[in-house]
């Protein structure tokens, strides 16, 4: 789903090597957050280089360790701003564990803190391009669902998918699980767009040569600012077929209203966490920002190979832009809470 170039090599040059334990009481009551450090804002980054773009700009930072966060990146790490950036392992598993010992932890005073979700992504080339960044209104999670072989589907069908206990691809299933989809705080999502929107993205030279392949806007355009809805799983498609999937997915779960553009791994998994942190006292869920930006398209041009499309996703040269995108697209919304952390401290001011 992510797509991650030499993600191996640069997870490993960043790695801690720090093996924390997972808090064993995580069911306790909140403690009292007296003389805990206070979070502003808490940027989520997934793997190395995301997190990088960000500490590259911060200024000087202090480490704090949390038990139980990846051994791969055990600390958060803190500005005197009071922005902090947590990178908490690629995948829902790794997200959804590094969130709650986060939480669980009680080493940080998080009741207040804006939680910017700020990672890399697949790219619908109906909706974006290489570079764009895009802010979500709904997370839909893409795994839960029935596969049918593709060799075997019914005939009339569009692909080999339909919901958990349904008849047929296009049945909604019942909401069974309670993670498979989540609508973010609507005021957040248009204040951070029109804070961003006119942010002077990067862009690339190998990416502007790929884009070019795609007879269509936004695919052959250069990158800029939406708004558009990210689809989570950990497994990583590529084609027409299984992204039209994903376009009918996110329409079946959000009542027609949402609209697919990005493919990551994380986010419903790292909601979820800050959804159980918030039942106990610790979050709030109306605080949450998702950015993702797109470093690969999901399928590819008219007459070209969906194998090739994946096996070769890391020589569309989306990468680099859509890393420095993350930061150029989401520093506005942070530095409009830092610097007026009276307003935003109650809410998200309406103005």
């Amino acid at each position: 789903m992510k797509r991650i170039i030499c993600k191996a090599v640069a997870c490993a040059a960043l790695a801690c090597g720090f093996a924390g334990q997972f808090m064993s009481d995580a069911l306790a009551a909140p403690a009292k957050s007296k003389g805990k450090p206070a979070v502003k804002v808490l940027i989520i980054s997934m793997f190395g280089p995301e997190g990088k773009i960000w500490l590259d700009r911060l200024g000087p930072t202090r480490a704090v360790r949390v038990p139980g966060l990846s051994p791969d990146y055990p600390a958060v790490l803190c500005n005197r701003d009071e922005v902090c950036v947590i990178t908490t392992g690629m995948g829902h598993a790794n997200a959804a564990a590094s969130m709650t010992a986060l939480f669980f932890s009680r080493q940080f005073d998080l009741r207040k803190t804006y939680f910017l979700v700020a990672g890399i992504a697949g790219i619908d080339p109906e909706k974006g391009t290489l570079g764009s960044a895009a802010w979500a209104r709904y997370l839909v999670d893409f795994g839960l669902q029935w596969e049918l072989d593709g060799r075997g589907i019914p005939n009339g069908w569009k692909s080999g998918y339909l919901g958990i206990n349904t008849k047929s691809e296009t049945e909604k299933p019942v909401l069974e699980y309670g993670t498979e989809v989540f609508q973010l705080n609507e005021t957040l999502l248009q204040k951070a767009y029109a804070l961003s929107r006119d942010a002077a993205l990067s862009d690339s030279d190998a990416a502007r040569l790929y884009r070019a392949n795609y007879p269509h806007a936004p695919a052959n355009q250069p990158p800029s600012v939406i708004q558009c809805d990210t689809l989570a799983g950990d497994t990583w498609f590529s084609g027409a077929a299984l992204g039209q999937r994903a376009r009918d997915w996110t329409k079946l779960l959000t009542d027609g209203k949402g609209e697919y553009c990005t493919t990551q791994q994380e986010d419903n998994a790292t909601f979820e966490a800050i959804k159980r942190a918030a039942a106990a006292g610790l979050a709030d869920t109306g605080r949450v920002a998702v950015l993702r930006s797109g470093s690969d398209f999901d399928r590819p041009p008219a007459g070209g190979s969906d194998a090739d499309n994946l096996l070769s996703y890391q020589e569309q040269g989306g990468f680099a832009p859509a890393i420095e995108n993350l930061y150029r697209a989401g520093m506005p919304v942070v530095n409009a809470i830092v610097k007026d952390w009276g307003h935003w401290k109650q809410g998200v001011p309406a103005h």
